[in-house]
């Protein structure tokens, strides 16, 4: 009879184990959580091929104006607590600070479409079952 009840704390520890375990995954992923979202979105439901089409054909500039509105709201909104950001050891305003970050944040947007159109997620992004009529391209003449 001992042994059943031992074998019942060991299996009831290992549970406790294994829960801790978890709680600290999830800790650890908990604060990375946005920016995980942010990759699988840019890199898995967008459609690069035609996303890029309409950056050559000048739709950069919209994302330039964007990125400055992000930058201009998201200082006057959220100011840091010190004045200042500290990135890399350098103290910087708060408008430098957020425009670093919104840079950041496109360069990833940017790479996660040069990853998907490179091939490297295979079938994971198959965008060929698109209507045509959903190209932005695509004119349909006025009666």
């Amino acid at each position: 009879m001992d042994a059943v009840v031992e074998l019942l704390q060991s299996l009831i520890n290992v549970f406790w184990s294994l829960l801790n375990v978890v709680v600290a995954l999830v800790m650890v992923i908990l604060p990375w959580l946005p920016l995980l979202a942010w990759l699988a979105y840019w890199s898995l439901a967008v459609n690069w091929a035609k996303a890029t089409r309409i950056l050559w054909k000048g739709g950069f500039i919209g994302v330039l104006l964007l990125m400055f509105v992000a930058v201009l709201v998201w200082g006057a909104v959220a100011p840091p607590v010190d004045g200042t950001h500290s990135l890399f050891g350098l103290a910087v305003s708060n408008y430098a600070g957020k425009f670093i970050y919104v840079t950041m944040l496109t360069c990833i947007t940017l790479l996660c479409g040069s990853v998907q159109m490179s091939g490297t997620f295979g079938s994971l992004v198959n965008f060929s079952n698109e209507d045509a009529s959903n190209d932005p391209g695509h004119t349909v003449s006025a009666h």
